[in-house]
């Protein structure tokens, strides 16, 4: 079985289609900024990998939600000069929403990922920022109210 995409341009990929599993070659070239022949060899190598292990029709809405939520509770060194976790944050196509808050924390980060495990990796990433000082980490257990996805 295989453990994590080769790097973050294949994440970005793997991301990219389980959001629109149709999008064309060309426009997920443009999203991860690579040409047209540069993502398809990507993505026939993480077939080849196991990362891709196939493809298929969702349709039920629920089905679409079956993914791994947690909130990333950060407090960066510098509250003023830490623009550079956010930068971080960006380059992460698992973080869904980053807001800067008022109070003891400084950001609150919300991960929609396919599995824990990838959660995890994405705390060590962000943990390992120059400008994090500390993190909290809570998994969704359940959603009960959702008014942003879609009807």
């Amino acid at each position: 079985m295989p453990g994590s995409p080769r790097d973050g341009i294949d994440a970005q990929i793997l991301a990219e289609l389980r959001r629109n599993a149709r999008i064309s070659l060309a426009q997920l070239g443009e999203k991860v900024l690579l040409s047209r022949n540069a993502v398809r060899q990507r993505i026939e190598r993480m077939e080849r990998d196991g990362f891709i292990k196939g493809y298929t029709i969702r349709e039920s809405a629920a089905e679409a939600t079956r993914t791994v939520n947690a909130v990333l509770m950060i407090q960066r060194h510098d509250r003023m000069r830490g623009s550079d976790v956010i930068a971080g944050l960006r380059a992460i196509p698992e973080i869904a929403t980053c807001d800067v808050v008022s109070g003891e924390l400084d950001l609150i980060v919300r991960v929609e990922a396919p599995d824990a495990a990838r959660i995890q990796e994405i705390w060590r990433q962000v943990s390992e920022f120059p400008g994090v000082r500390d993190i909290t980490t809570a998994l969704s257990l359940s959603t009960v109210i959702d008014r942003q996805s879609p009807r």
